[in-house]
């Protein structure tokens, strides 16, 4: 009945009452009518459907309400974001009706606000999708816990009986669950299920940020079990149909505290003149079966974490520093993807196989960075050199290849935060990326592409890695900015494709503030997510992307593994099995993209507080910056080592007028005009590693 309640009134030019509606369904019984009441009410509270005040029924996308996700500012108001809509709806704080950040809420759109924000009031919470809350406990005289939340947007006020508060002692860091409302005023008993630690243990700030995006730190005990009657080395009963590559020459390249190794490579010159690549990576579905307690709990976790003095892997330690690892002398499964190049880069021939491999040496991206960018041989590198220089040749084939297609290297750098033994900031400085970084970078782009298009004319069930096209206007917007600095950009933006972004980039390389503005014209595509649909990566100009290369730390690479045994290596191919996975993969996607945000967003939050908790010990200090964002309430300086800071307008020397369309801020008296790409001198005059924010002023414009 739902559907057809659905059906009738969108395809209705005008709302019907419950009378109207029973007679267009032909609804004659009592028990039918009960049906149609309770699917009503069940519509209604799920903000499908909108009842008026004559008690008259429509779809709210027809009515003047929008449903949407409510985000909320420190100051108290919000904007809730709607599917489908440009514009975000302005909620001044009076009109909030008690909801939080994150809350599904139905919202009336009352007027327009300065002639171009929508304006609106929450009329109801749908949905309060926050079921758990992290933050500071501490007890009053009448033995009853308070809790100061972490997330100062989230204003609640949480009381917790001490017969539920898990036996926490002031000042422990706790994650507290609602029990009931105990007013309107946002006024909850809470109940506290996990106490973190103490706020001033070291690395309780962290976990803090960790249990608040619902990472687990822990792995369960059936987990556990199950890893400790694995094999830890690998066995003769390993080994069948396995192409023995053990005494061929391949290594591994990774960062200086890489622990978990995915991938290893080879390489040979043929007496063709053509390459041969090999790209070996570490076979985990081998080890992590389907719909075990490890695959299950892998399957949730969806990828590993990294965070400044962590990692908070998907595997538990045991696979993914030591069976799964391609650590160096030690024989290990792995999947290998072997593909023939010419000498312009085109893909000749390939083969994908079941292997086993022995890394003969765990490279450094920094040593092997010294032999192919300064031609200095570390010790032990020696035997390598030759190899290495015809990769880094290879790679630079390759690289062409991908950018005559269209391939867009944005550059945006990285930040690297320096943390002592107890987690204390010591330095923040700009990650490299260096020779070796494109290199692997390179190699895996092409054993993803290869494997991708062999499953994707095999016209079977497959998850694949996805960046659809950015929207002409985002990028015309982005035009007209760009113009506004009295840059005169050309470029067909019709159709968007992948070269003009590539020539948009090209134009702006040689300006002081293009790290500023290729960062702002990443910002206008699309985000990369997983699908069981191929419609191609743009960023990378490719028909048909997969992520094959790191199945320790993504359970997407897992999956790919796990489809490739199934569909090349044991040929298990039947309609129950083309069934079962298209229905698997819709899940496994949607989940692990999710996933992927959740640990994007923890990693940028903890960064954010790191940045401030260093910045606490430099109050007073100067620093020349650039000016990366412009707003009513101040501007934004992004140092060389990318932090960034807020000059609030409210703490600058002069009335400021905004000019929203260029993004200028200019003082009435002074006429100083700020824009994006300025360079300034800053002075840092608070720092708040709990609030995770970095306040400056300008000394002078440089």
């Amino acid at each position: 009945m739902r559907d057809d309640i659905i059906n009738l009134l969108e395809n209705s030019d005008r709302a019907m009452d419950i009378y109207e509606l029973q007679n267009a369904l032909g609804i004659q019984t009592v028990e039918e009518l009960t049906s149609l009441t309770e699917e009503l009410r069940k519509l209604e509270e799920e903000a499908i459907l909108y009842c008026s005040h004559k008690d008259k029924y429509m779809m709210i996308s027809k009515s003047h309400l929008r449903k949407g996700v409510m985000r909320v500012n420190k100051k108290g108001f919000g904007f809730v974001e709607v599917d489908g809509m440009d514009d975000d709806i302005y909620i001044d704080s009076d009109h909030m009706n008690g909801a939080i950040h994150d809350d599904v809420v139905l919202v009336e759109v009352t007027s327009k606000k300065n002639l171009s924000r929508l304006e609106g009031r929450v009329l109801k919470i749908i949905e309060r999708k926050i079921k758990r809350y992290i933050g500071l406990i501490e007890f009053d005289k009448n033995g009853l816990g308070h809790i100061t939340l972490d997330d100062s947007k989230i204003k609640l006020n949480i009381e917790v009986p001490k017969k539920k508060s898990l036996n926490a002692v002031d000042g422990h860091k706790v994650v507290v669950e609602l029990v009931r409302e105990l007013d309107h005023n946002g006024r909850y008993e809470g109940e506290v299920v996990d106490i973190i630690g103490h706020v001033h243990d070291p690395g309780v700030d962290i976990l803090s940020i960790v249990y608040k995006y619902n990472i687990s730190v822990d792995f369960p005990e059936e987990v556990k079990e199950e890893v400790s009657h694995m094999p830890m080395s690998v066995r003769e009963v390993d080994c069948p149909n396995r192409r023995d590559l053990r005494e061929e020459e391949i290594f591994t390249i990774d960062g200086d505290d890489t622990r978990d190794i995915d991938d290893a490579i080879s390489i040979k010159h043929l007496s063709n003149g053509h390459y041969e690549l090999g790209v070996h990576i570490a076979d985990v579905s081998y080890y992590v079966k389907e719909g075990s307690p490890l695959d299950k709990e892998a399957m949730e976790r969806g990828t590993s974490v990294y965070l400044v003095d962590r990692v908070i892997p998907m595997l538990p330690h045991e696979l993914s520093n030591g069976i799964c690892s391609l650590n160096p002398n030690e024989d290990r499964l792995t999947l290998s993807c072997v593909m023939e190049f010419d000498e312009v880069g085109k893909q000749i021939k390939y083969e994908i196989f079941p292997s086993i491999i022995r890394s003969r040496m765990q490279m450094t991206y920094k040593k092997v960075n010294q032999i192919l960018e300064k031609n200095v041989i570390p010790e032990g590198y020696e035997p390598y050199v030759k190899s290495l220089k015809l990769m880094a040749h290879l790679a630079s084939i390759l690289r062409k290849m991908k950018e005559k297609r269209g391939y867009i290297d944005f550059g945006v750098e990285e930040a690297k935060i320096l943390v002592d033994e107890k987690g204390v900031p010591v330095d923040v400085v700009l990650r490299d990326r260096g020779v070796g970084e494109k290199l692997i970078e390179d190699f895996m782009i092409a054993a993803n592409e290869c494997v991708a298009t062999h499953v994707y004319f095999m016209n079977l069930p497959f998850i694949y890695r996805v960046h659809e096209y950015p929207m002409e206007e985002k990028i015309r917007n982005f035009l007209s900015f760009v113009s506004s600095l009295g840059y005169q950009i050309t470029g067909d933006v019709h159709g968007v494709k992948p070269t003009t972004i590539q020539k948009i980039l090209s134009q702006l390389e040689d300006k002081p503030e293009y790290p500023i503005l290729s960062s702002f014209l990443l910002r206008s595509m699309q985000k990369a997510v997983y699908s069981p649909e191929n419609l191609g990566h743009y960023g990378l100009a490719s028909d048909c992307y997969t992520h094959f290369t790191s199945p320790i730390r993504r359970y997407p690479d897992t999956t790919v593994h796990r489809l490739l045994h199934l569909y090349l290596f044991e040929g298990k191919i039947s309609m129950e099995l083309i069934h079962k996975w298209e229905e698997k993969l819709v899940y496994i996607a949607e989940h692990s993209s999710e996933r992927e945000r959740a640990s994007v967003d923890c990693e940028r939050e903890v960064d954010d507080m790191k940045m401030a908790e260093y910045m606490e010990k430099h109050i007073g200090e100067e620093y020349q910056g650039m000016i990366s964002s412009v707003t009513s309430f101040g501007m934004f300086i992004e140092l060389p080592n990318l932090i960034e800071g807020l000059v609030p307008i409210k703490d600058m020397k002069d009335f400021f007028h905004f000019d929203e369309e260029h993004m200028t801020l200019t003082g009435e008296r002074t006429h100083i005009r700020y824009a994006i790409g300025d360079k300034v001198i800053v002075r840092v005059v608070r720092a708040s590693k709990e609030e995770k924010t970095i306040d400056f002023e300008v000394v002078k414009k440089v």
